[in-house]
């Protein structure tokens, strides 16, 4: 038995043609989705990308523990419990962040990796005084230069290494291979065959990369942004066709798994926004795309609509490689929904360390906002880094010593005090909101019922009870606290 895992950076489910979209050309995708099951309700959890990937390897959420930063000592890792038992995992990526100091021991837990440079604002290629330290975007120019042609441009780099994996390993057993483009997340940057797919009479300044912060531009730059994603995830489609010719050609649907995934959506403008993490969770982050064959029972060409989320990935890959999931992994194997669309979980939690907290049971979106000044605010760790540093100096003045969760193995932790709800932008502003899904699916008209709140204020305490969340998170988001010994289980039936 083999998987193959193909993980895309910030794919939109609004953008892909399987999900009704007649904007962008993305055929591999519809091909995909007569090879596989379509998930029509699967939600991302801990937002953005490391914190994405941590439940990937750990079918748990941390967003309410953790900012942006790396496996734990303590976590248990899903590629390294595989490699352990004798599958060998291989890991085949452009994504920067995996080499920075808040992403550094993820690549580590697999068997081997490979990694592509070159990415966004990667300190790949240095020109004295064009590139500067963490200025990204200058950095960005000068990387540009060395990947002209398509040949050469990360995401071929990245899938032709997972390619030839697949090609060296065909005839083995017992491997998984997690192929993850970085594309598209922005800057949306393609080569102009994918460019010449949405041709335009746009006569202002080139944007392939908003910034992080609401739309100020006309319409014509909104829709030059959208065609600009679109010529990337083109691109992408592209590099997924070649995957699933590979598939073809070995027959490797006979035995292999293949999921087809992204950590999180992105705002092209929608709702006023650009990116994402300063606004709100909104449906076109956080409802993603997901695809899966799996030969345990061979349901290709249809779709299911029972609610699932990235922590269910790793729960999954253990079970359909004859591994044990560990007693703290709240994932799920999604063998039932993949075979008649049974349910694994009841509700799901999502969010981002130190803004909203929100959940959904597949219909309704409940987004909790914390109270003013948006306190008392910890993070929890072994490992105090952040995106690409270390901890400052004043966070590592406030450690002290918590004697940690369940999930932390009896193990003590570090306790700082986060700096993070000083810089959030309008939390109290935007409030507390729940949307119906079946009615309002662009989330236009929040539902002012008191009784439907009620009911989601308290589904939500109870998956961060069942979290194990600290008990602060309670008291900044002005919940009752309710212990895990007292939460009925409304993840899972």
């Amino acid at each position: 038995m083999r998987a193959v895992m193909i993980m895309f950076d910030s794919l939109n489910r609004h953008m892909l043609s399987p999900y009704g979209c007649r904007e962008t050309v993305t055929p591999n995708f519809d091909r995909l989705a007569g090879h596989a099951v379509q998930f029509d309700t699967c939600y991302a959890g801990g937002l953005p990308c490391m914190p994405a990937r941590r439940e990937l390897h750990t079918g748990r959420y941390h967003f309410l523990h953790r900012s942006w930063g790396p496996v734990e000592p303590f976590d248990d890792s899903m590629p390294e419990i595989l490699s352990r038992m004798g599958v060998h995992t291989h890991l085949t990526t452009d994504h920067y962040h995996y080499w920075q100091d808040g992403g550094a021991t993820y690549h580590t837990r697999y068997s081997t990796w490979e990694g592509v440079r070159g990415q966004e604002g990667d300190p790949w290629k240095g020109a004295a005084g064009e590139t500067g330290h963490h200025d990204l975007r200058r950095q960005d120019r000068v990387n540009r230069r060395y990947m002209g042609e398509e040949s050469v441009h990360p995401q071929t780099l990245t899938f032709d290494a997972g390619l030839r994996f697949i090609e060296d390993n065909r005839e083995k057993d017992r491997w998984l291979l997690h192929l993850e483009a970085f594309d598209p997340h922005e800057p949306f940057f393609a080569p102009e065959k994918y460019r010449a797919l949405y041709p335009e009479a746009y006569a202002g300044p080139e944007m392939d990369w908003p910034r992080y912060q609401p739309v100020t531009e006309g319409e014509d730059t909104v829709t030059h942004v959208r065609r600009r994603y679109a010529a990337l995830l083109s691109m992408c489609d592209c590099s997924l066709g070649r995957v699933l010719d590979a598939f073809d050609r070995y027959d490797l649907w006979r035995d292999t798994m293949l999921i087809v995934c992204t950590d999180h959506g992105y705002m092209l403008g929608e709702h006023g926004y650009w990116a994402k993490n300063y606004m709100r969770p909104y449906e076109e982050v956080v409802h993603t795309p997901l695809f899966i064959w799996d030969p345990r029972c061979g349901q290709a060409g249809v779709r299911r609509g029972a609610l699932v989320q990235t922590i269910d990935l790793p729960a999954t890959l253990l079970t359909f490689f004859g591994a044990p999931l560990p007693p703290d992994m709240r994932g799920r194997d999604l063998l039932p929904v993949l075979e008649r669309d049974e349910p694994v979980r009841a509700g799901a939690l999502f969010g981002w360390f130190g803004r909203h907290v929100c959940c959904t049971d597949g219909r309704y979106f409940y987004v909790r906002a914390p109270l003013p000044g948006n306190a008392p605010l910890f993070e929890y760790t072994l490992l105090p880094t952040h995106m690409d540093g270390f901890f400052t100096g004043d966070e590592l003045k406030t450690m002290e010593r918590s004697e940690g969760f369940s999930f932390t193995k009896g193990l003590p932790v570090m306790r700082f005090r986060s700096g993070a709800g000083d810089v959030v932008r309008d939390l109290e502003a935007d409030g507390t909101v729940l949307y119906d899904l079946e009615s309002d699916p662009r989330q236009l008209s929040p539902i002012r019922d008191p009784a439907l709140h009620a009911v989601f204020e308290s589904t939500l305490s109870r998956l961060m009870a069942e979290a194990d969340a600290p008990k602060e998170q309670w008291q900044r988001l002005g919940l009752i606290l309710i212990s895990d010994k007292t939460a009925k289980s409304c993840t899972h039936l």
